[in-house]
């Protein structure tokens, strides 16, 4: 799967790239996005845009946080798919 190792894939075009690491920052425990990127960021996107892009960020670690927690399973919508979780980095 290509989001999987989305850095090395040709699948998604820089801007996509730089949106998923944003991503990756913000799932993070501690969330630590690197000044460098937050300013890549606002070269392609205006403030009402990293805004929104921010928000549905948030809203869906908010979301798997609450399923998680609640023990709310998938309602098998996507049988058969999945969504693979990044690898995780040593600390």
């Amino acid at each position: 799967m290509a989001l999987t190792d989305f850095e090395a894939s040709a699948v998604f075009s820089d801007l996509e790239k730089q949106v998923l690491r944003y991503a990756t920052a913000l799932t993070r425990t501690p969330v630590v996005v690197p000044d460098a990127l937050f300013e890549s960021l606002k070269q392609n996107f205006n403030e009402r845009q990293l805004v929104e892009l921010t928000s549905a960020i948030a809203w869906e670690n908010y979301r798997a946080g609450f399923n998680h927690a609640l023990g709310i399973e998938s309602e098998d919508f996507s049988r058969g798919a999945c969504c693979v979780l990044p690898e995780r980095q040593e600390a």
